[in-house]
């Protein structure tokens, strides 16, 4: 099995190269890695272009014209792009632990989505982040110095707890019992699973629930299962300002998606209703 890993993006260049920087890192190396760019420009393009001739990994690069939010359909670019048949979904401000694809890797099953989280980095930590930290061992203690952080009154590390490998399947099955649901920015899936149900749903033009939400109920809909990597598929989230969510993807979600209760999209991978 070989995996595909992509990775969305929209401007943040700085992020994607510390992102990019700890895939060197990473102990699974057998993967390729989709940039799924929602219309950043040329000096995005240009910087992946200089990246990846030094990476020792590949990197494709896709994109579209800039016209707002659009990130489903970029990602439905980069899944029919794909090679492979599993593939790993990483947002492109989240930093991985040098396991990150050795535990969607080692866990994949069939008919199976891995849903991992995410730790939230306080402001200074993120500032303070770069590349010479994520080649250097210093990378491997930021778990333990976001725990710290997080203990703080302002400006502090949240969720730091996912940030701990737990590699104990008892405890894991304790504290993860309740964690199997997507969040878009980690989690993967078998690529026939999501051509089944005809990839993203491109009527959600907004920030929230199309990338995570929608994908799980309609997956859930063809009987597939949901398996936690939560503290062994690990990532950083860096921070920025807060995201609106869109009411429409909302009202989209609960007043159309779910009455219909039918997992195959009209307006995803392919633009025509299941037979």
């Amino acid at each position: 099995m070989r995996i595909s890993l992509i990775i969305s993006v929209y401007k943040k260049i700085r992020e994607l190269e510390l992102l990019l920087t700890a895939l060197k890192q990473q102990t699974e190396k057998n993967f390729d890695v989709i940039i799924a760019d929602d219309g950043s420009g040329d000096e995005m393009k240009n910087f992946v272009s200089g990246f990846s001739n030094e990476c020792g990994y590949g990197i494709s690069y896709i994109t579209q014209e800039d016209k707002g939010f659009r990130k489903n359909k970029i990602l439905n670019e980069a899944v029919v792009y794909s090679k492979n048949d599993y593939l790993v979904f990483l947002d492109g401000d989240c930093i991985p632990h040098r396991n990150f694809i050795k535990a969607h890797y080692a866990n994949a099953e069939e008919n199976t989505v891995l849903t991992g989280r995410r730790v939230h980095l306080s402001k200074k930590i993120s500032e303070s982040l770069n590349k010479d930290f994520i080649i250097s061992g210093s990378f491997n203690g930021l778990s333990r110095k976001a725990f710290i952080n997080s203990f703080g009154i302002r400006d502090i590390t949240t969720t730091a707890e996912e940030g701990f490998i737990i590699r104990s399947g008892l405890i894991r099955k304790l504290t993860s019992a309740r964690n199997s649901h997507i969040v878009g920015c980690n989690f993967s899936v078998w690529k026939p699973m999501l051509l089944k149900i005809n990839g993203f749903d491109e009527n959600y033009n907004g920030a929230g629930i199309g990338e995570d939400t929608d994908i799980e109920h309609r997956l859930g809909l063809t009987g597939a299962k949901f398996k936690s990597v939560r503290n062994l598929a690990v990532v950083y989230h860096m921070h920025h300002s807060k995201t609106k969510e869109s009411d429409a993807n909302y009202d989209y979600f609960h007043n159309n998606v779910k009455l219909k209760n039918e997992f195959f999209c009209a307006n995803g991978i392919t633009k025509k209703s299941a037979d």
